[in-house]
């Protein structure tokens, strides 16, 4: 059986977090996980680039089988959520024009799918990603979020144990039946 690669993307546009795994049978590795960063003073249009060349050069050196990126959430701030649309745009843009399948999961599913509930805080996830991938220490936030939405991907977008979440509805950030 060959192995599945996944790239996980946490779209930002001050930092945007990748996280690469593979997928053997039910078993999960960690590949390789980091941060994209962009300069702040630079125009839009240049950060934007920064995001596409540095995920291009993700594509590259790992070699991912399919990827996956985390859904924007509408902010109080609609500049920066549509900020944070750009930037995932480009990271889209990216992984499509790197030829890969693109798979799209809220944040809720992806904290469902790593910490069991999708209200979960940024360091339980962390947890969770050191526990499921065995590292020796806890990756970035974004990187952790980054890799939490490849293994969201992994598990074919579904909780923990791979219960299946058709038919589900979500409340308190879980889902009940």
């Amino acid at each position: 059986m060959s192995a599945l690669r996944i790239l996980g993307i946490d779209p930002g546009l001050r930092v945007t977090g990748f996280g690469v795994i593979e997928k053997h049978g039910n078993q999960l590795a960690y590949v390789a996980s980091g941060c994209i960063k962009s300069n702040d003073k630079e125009s839009l249009p240049e950060r934007i680039g920064t995001l596409f060349a540095g995920i291009g050069e993700v594509i590259a050196t790992y070699r991912p089988d399919q990827s996956a990126i985390e859904k924007v959430f509408v902010n109080v701030n609609p500049q920066s959520t549509l900020l944070l649309g750009q930037a995932r745009g480009a990271a889209m843009s990216a992984l499509v024009h790197g030829g890969l399948p693109v798979a799209e999961y809220t944040a809720l599913q992806v904290k469902q799918a790593v910490v069991g509930h999708g209200k979960a805080a940024k360091e339980q996830v962390q947890a969770m990603i050191v526990r499921l991938l065995n590292l020796p220490g806890a990756p970035t936030a974004d990187a952790a979020d980054a890799l939490a939405c490849a293994i969201c991907h992994a598990h074919g977008g579904q909780g923990l144990g791979a219960l299946a979440t058709a038919g589900y509805r979500v409340r308190g950030g879980r889902l009940i039946g």
